[in-house]
């Protein structure tokens, strides 16, 4: 059994870094038939055709950075990696209306307001305090009648921190937001949450 500060090591920066300058895709999002299905089904769970300003924190190599592009005015992506920032700007650059930086989630925030925020495959690398604010700090980044998704592999990975239900269930204490939609598909789920208007 690892040690809480053995964990902390395998999700820290320079974790994410040392995976992204030795493997091209370490998830494979670009050619997972999975991937691609659970990214199909994130796109087709939002709620509106258009949003005008939207975050997508984790946003790794670009992938679902590249299909949520054609529904927002504005896309903002982070990723704590250089190189997965390099590669995401790289996959996204035939749009003009993709910020993609270098920013660590859990210091800080980039400023609001967003009407969407995607919170991918990024919860389960927190343990319950820093979730709990960062859900604290989603939400005051979350516009009136904005939407916040989500979507977490249901599976056990030795760097999870917490297992996927156990972040969804954290984000529906603290969001103080409105539940609007629960998805359950093979392998993850898909919650969405809206803040009144």
């Amino acid at each position: 059994m690892r040690t809480r500060a053995e964990l902390d090591q395998e999700v820290s920066a320079d974790a994410f870094e040392n995976r992204y300058r030795e493997h091209d895709d370490p998830w494979n999002y670009r050619l997972s038939s999975y991937e691609r299905a659970k990214y199909d089904t994130t796109v087709k769970a939002l709620s509106r055709e258009r949003y005008v300003s939207a975050f997508e924190p984790g946003c790794s190599v670009g992938e679902l950075t590249a299909m949520l592009a054609p529904r927002c005015d504005r896309l903002f992506a982070i990723d704590i990696s250089p190189t997965a920032v390099k590669r995401a700007r790289a996959r996204c650059g035939e749009f003009n209306n993709i910020r993609v930086e270098c920013m660590d989630l859990r210091a800080a925030l980039p400023g609001g307001p967003f009407d969407l925020i995607v919170l991918s495959e990024v919860g389960y690398y927190f343990d319950v305090p820093t979730l709990t604010d960062l859900a604290t700090r989603l939400n005051e980044s979350l516009s009136p009648g904005g939407e916040l998704i989500a979507v977490h592999w249901r599976g056990h990975s030795p760097d999870h921190i917490l297992h996927a239900d156990e972040v969804h269930r954290v984000l529906s204490q603290r969001l103080a937001l409105q539940p609007a939609q629960e998805e359950r598909h093979p392998g993850f789920r898909i919650d969405t949450w809206l803040k009144h208007e």
